[in-house]
């Protein structure tokens, strides 16, 4: 061609186009052959992932298990002070308090919402579940709650709610009004429950404390001390 004359576009070998076809349809042929596998591979490592999540979110104690996976208890942490009498503040052999169990792990539930309830103190028949078992119902608990007999106060007054803080709950000042001797087992239990005996679904089984007398005030001096009765004759002894 002559130098004044444009270029002319190569026309490419017939051998050439012959191998460039070739090339894209192994290629095709290529992708067609490992997609399946490459899909595979991918759900295969989303499933495995999933099941990793799911074993951590199993094996966390307590910021990640359902509380819908716990058996929930309520439980007096101490036996009560006896004899009790009217008119006299409730008291344990220790400090007496209420606590939130998972009865799975038997260890207290200081975390979560469940950790923060509300509970109330009520008065129980003595002859409540006298075996060692605790399968009652909520609606069990609730018929064999005491109340006063008419005309009367309430049988139990003072701080008869108590706020749970990381699963523990302090019983304040509670004393009772009559004594026990018109019931049908002659004695009273404390219980202590949840409103409906439920939390979010979850059952919240009832605490209950062992069966006492409780006596009128003005009984009280005939379980006066020993040593008491010793310190208040000793002036005398030497007169």
């Amino acid at each position: 061609s002559s130098p004044g004359e444009p270029k002319r576009q190569r026309v490419p070998a017939l051998r050439e186009v012959i191998t460039e076809v070739m090339r894209k349809s192994s290629i095709e042929k290529l992708f067609s052959s490992i997609e399946p596998l490459i899909r595979r591979v991918v759900k295969e490592e989303i499933e495995l992932a999933l099941a990793n999540h799911a074993a951590m979110m199993t094996r966390s104690p307590t910021y990640t298990v359902p509380s819908t996976s716990k058996n929930l208890q309520l439980q007096f942490t101490t036996r009560l002070s006896l004899p009790i009498f009217t008119g006299s503040k409730v008291e344990g052999e220790g400090t007496l308090s209420i606590a939130l169990v998972d009865t799975l792990t038997r260890e207290v539930v200081v975390m979560g919402k469940e950790s923060l309830l509300k509970v109330e103190i009520v008065v129980l028949e003595g002859d409540f579940e006298d075996g060692e078992g605790n399968d009652w119902t909520a609606q069990e608990f609730n018929n064999n709650i005491v109340k006063e007999r008419q005309g009367k106060r309430p049988l139990l007054s003072g701080d008869v709610f108590v706020g749970l803080e990381r699963g523990i709950g302090t019983v304040g000042d509670v004393s009772f009004t009559d004594n026990s001797s018109w019931t049908r087992s002659r004695k009273f239990r404390l219980g202590a429950r949840t409103e409906d005996g439920c939390y979010n679904g979850v059952r919240v089984r009832e605490a209950k404390t062992e069966s006492f007398v409780v006596k009128d005030h003005r009984g009280e001096c005939e379980f006066m001390p020993l040593s008491i009765v010793i310190c208040f004759l000793h002036p005398f002894l030497y007169i």
